[in-house]
């Protein structure tokens, strides 16, 4: 009979029901006991009706510091007579790791967001089964696949976007040399530099752009890879053809090379400072503060000269304590006939040169 048929299904929800409100500490818990109030009709269960869910992208770009949209819309066939309240959750997997994070919880117009997505991301809402999200003021570390996830009752469908930010890839190692970063330090080497480790979509697309450096670097995802475009012996040798050369995944600890940093757009202004005298490393970032700024760092300059075309002939003191200038249309006394950021290494911090500084947005 229809009530023996029933009887199973009822007791999955008196359960979940039951389970809910005995957890009253969960954060989630209001939305399970919301969610399967229902419309008591259950149609979506007996009467042959689908959820569906999809999303219209599958990658979104964007940049830091700016706003992105990821697409989710869901929709039931044959089309319910009566609206249901379903849980909308967005979850998040970053780029290189492997662990999902809750970024927002919804059920009607009441949501709630998690960790750092806290007060950056809403629902759109703008037509009937719009589940859009939408996120403002994008960090670096927000690339990923983000997953929603639509759940009713027992129905649960989900579809996913790629978020990838715009920017530049830069090798970067520490003034004590090549090939001494754990990890963790490359980690919090490029945080220091005003990035963060590239992930390898990142790392692949500066290949396709030219990037070519034959040192081994850490990456997001904890392996150890290099771009060539133009083979050569000490780079895998000769036969091998252009790509990205490959040591797989490395142990965090115990292996050690430089490594690859990412970073977006700027949140305010890389110059050359004009000062009458060439300076110490201990003068240029004093000069850089009488001048209402702070020294650039290493990712702020190649953000200037790759996404604000920074081009400058003369060598000036970054944060890090290293020499560098940009250069984007290549000349005559201004290093090999490719655009980049020219390095002297770390010269002895008393030796006296030009400084490039960094004026906040904010300022």
């Amino acid at each position: 009979t229809m009530f023996h048929y029933l009887q199973p299904l009822l007791g999955v929800q008196l359960f979940l029901s039951c389970w809910a409100q005995a957890v009253p500490g969960d954060p989630n818990h209001f939305f399970y006991h919301d969610l399967l109030s229902g419309n008591g009709n259950g149609e979506i269960y007996f009467n042959g009706v689908k959820l569906f869910v999809e999303s219209t992208q599958r990658s979104v770009f964007a940049v830091r510091g700016g706003n992105a949209t990821l697409s989710c819309r869901y929709w039931y066939e044959p089309e319910l007579t009566s609206p249901r309240q379903v849980r909308v959750k967005w979850s998040w997997v970053p780029a290189g790791e492997g662990q999902e994070v809750d970024v927002l919880v919804a059920i009607g117009t009441r949501s709630r967001s998690f960790g750092d997505f806290r007060g950056r991301v809403r629902l759109r809402q703008d037509f009937p089964g719009d589940a859009a999200l939408v996120m403002t003021e994008l960090q670096l570390n927000d690339t990923g696949r983000y997953r929603c996830e639509v759940v009713d009752g027992l129905e649960d469908k989900s579809s996913s976007v790629d978020l990838e930010l715009r920017g530049v890839v830069f090798p970067y190692q520490p003034p004590h040399g090549r090939y001494h970063l754990s990890f963790l330090e490359a980690q919090q080497a490029c945080e220091e530099q005003d990035s963060t480790l590239a992930t390898f979509e990142q790392l692949f697309h500066s290949w396709k752009e030219g990037l070519n450096w034959c040192n081994a670097g850490w990456l997001a995802d904890g392996t150890v890879q290099y771009p060539i475009t133009q083979p050569r012996v000490p780079c895998g040798g000769h036969d091998l053809a252009p790509g990205i050369r490959s040591y797989g995944r490395r142990h965090r600890h115990l292996h050690h090379y430089d490594a690859f940093c990412f970073s977006s757009s700027l949140q305010g202004e890389v110059y050359y400072l004009q000062h009458p005298l060439k300076l110490n490393l201990t003068e240029a970032q004093e000069a850089c503060q009488e001048d209402g700024a702070v020294i650039a760092k290493v990712g702020q300059l190649y953000a200037a000269w790759k996404l604000t075309g920074l081009d400058r002939c003369d060598a000036g003191w970054l944060a890090d304590g290293s020499l560098r200038y940009p250069i984007t249309k290549p000349r005559t006394n201004c290093g090999p006939s490719e655009p980049g950021v020219r390095s002297f290494g770390f010269p002895p911090p008393q030796h006296k040169h030009g400084v490039y500084c960094f004026r906040s947005a904010d300022v």
